[in-house]
């Protein structure tokens, strides 16, 4: 088109009509602006590798207790895979490397990535590793990634992460594991018969797994409740952000804008092609609502708080010069990527507020230079009291020594495909969500740059940059 239009203007030269050449140029200025992205400073730096993501796909992710209750961690880590090797056409054995995030460890399974990578039929040559931060596991496996290219190690990683809710490890009570463990070691029929002897009905009781910390004994939710109140946040704030969650991830499923859900065929069961936890509701009905956590008194429901979640995720990242050597149009950038930790009873879910302000100054940009923000939604309380405290002057000065405005600054741009809270929280996996969320979003709306950020137990947390790739 725009050849074609060049020609008609040179054409003018010879013809009488100066107004046609005028429209013709108006034309072609407008189609050129219309598909290029905002012409901001491009991230590449001299002598640094670029690194891009090529694609990136998830299963659908479905409440806990549903459709995957039956399988195990590495099937959906396999079938994640198997999407990825499907839409990129990669040949299995040309990855260098599989990485894998996960917080709640099968046992049978516990280098989940090794498991799922042989299952997709990835060759036996690709060395694989699982690694584990809380929530922002696929974050870690990711830049890992990035690591190993970086460091010419490798030209392309397959990262990942999954998580299973429907069936996590339950173990016997301390006193009924050592008597189980001596009973194997027992060597006469008299010493079984008097560790048998030994059991009372206090050691039958299992050990329930519970997200809580494992240094404050508090749950996340109850410290969620906690950081709500203590950033003034209302339990009418917090149930209108989780209704507009749900209703921009209703929006966006309906639209087809959720480009990386892949269908899977759950053996014995249907095929699922899409999430189940989206589903918005009224303020009327979120109101009626109970605490969960800080009874009677408290703001953190059933209905503002992200579910469990049963899913997987993966991304094909690359150097720039591999992929386009192989043939990839890459759909975005890799940039600067920080890690933070902080105080894990009162500022364990403050993760966004530490790591924005630092990876926007190793960038050099803004708040008001981000185009597309994507961050992981733990909590509806957690994310407003975030928003506020990068709103908040006193706590923002404090805290980085400067002023970095939340709210104000990104609103408009947040979240837009809706967020954890609606599509689901499969812990090892939103990350890999969460980035390409933001490439699909920058292509889709023409922006160049992206902010990823999550908080994580333990208090820590992660932001990553991500520019879009010249369309």
């Amino acid at each position: 088109m725009a050849s074609m239009l060049l020609n008609s203007m040179r054409s003018c030269s010879v013809s009488p009509s100066w107004a046609v050449c005028q429209s013709l140029l108006l034309l072609y200025c407008f189609l050129f602006l219309s598909v290029q992205t905002k012409s901001k400073k491009t991230l590449a730096r001299p002598g640094v590798k670029n690194i891009v993501l090529v694609e990136g796909v998830r299963t659908p992710f479905l409440l806990s207790g549903t459709t995957y209750a039956d399988l195990m961690p590495h099937d959906l880590a396999r079938a994640a895979l198997q999407g990825l090797l499907h839409k990129t056409g990669i040949p299995k054995d040309a990855v260098d490397y599989i990485i894998y995030g996960t917080v709640i460890q099968e046992v049978k399974t516990s280098n989940v990535a090794r498991e799922a990578a042989l299952g997709a039929g990835f060759s036996d040559k690709i060395p694989a590793h699982t690694v584990t931060m809380a929530c922002i596991s696929s974050n870690q496996a990711m830049t890992s990634a990035v690591g190993l290219i970086a460091a010419g190690q490798c030209d392309a990683v397959v990262a990942g992460g999954v998580e299973f809710m429907s069936d996590v490890p339950i173990r016997h009570s301390r006193k009924m594991r050592k008597t189980m463990l001596s009973l194997n070691r027992a060597k006469t029929l008299g010493q079984r018969l008097s560790l048998i002897g030994s059991i009372r009905l206090a050691h039958l009781s299992p050990e329930l797994p519970a997200v809580a910390e494992f240094s404050t004994a508090e749950t996340m939710g109850h410290s969620a409740d906690r950081l709500a109140a203590a950033f003034g946040v209302s339990r009418v704030e917090q149930d209108e952000f989780a209704l507009r969650s749900h209703t921009l991830a209703k929006k966006a499923q309906d639209n087809g804008l959720l480009q990386d859900v892949i269908s899977f065929k759950v053996p014995n069961r249907d095929i699922v092609s899409k999430d189940n936890g989206i589903r918005p509701s009224s303020m009327e009905q979120m109101a009626k609502l109970k605490p969960a956590f800080i009874k009677p008194h408290g703001t953190v429901t059933a209905a503002n708080s992200s579910f469990l979640t049963d899913g997987a995720s993966a991304v094909l990242i690359m150097s720039e010069e591999k992929a386009l050597a192989m043939g990839y149009k890459p759909k975005a950038y890799l940039r600067d990527f920080v890690y933070v930790s902080q105080d894990p009873k009162d500022q364990l879910l403050l993760g966004p507020t530490y790591g924005t302000p630092k990876v926007l100054e190793r960038a050099g940009l803004s708040m008001s230079d981000i185009d597309v923000f994507e961050f992981h939604e733990a909590f509806a309380g957690q994310i407003m009291a975030n928003l506020k405290a990068m709103d908040s002057d006193w706590f923002a000065a404090d805290v980085h020594g400067k002023e970095i405005k939340g709210k104000d600054s990104c609103w408009s741009k947040f979240n837009l495909w809706g967020g954890s809270l609606s599509l689901g929280h499969p812990f090892g996996a939103t990350g890999c969500r969460l980035v390409t969320t933001v490439a699909h979003r920058l292509q889709k709306e023409g922006g160049q740059y992206g902010l990823v950020a999550a908080c994580a137990a333990g208090g820590q947390g992660h932001a990553m940059v991500i520019e879009a790739y010249p369309q």
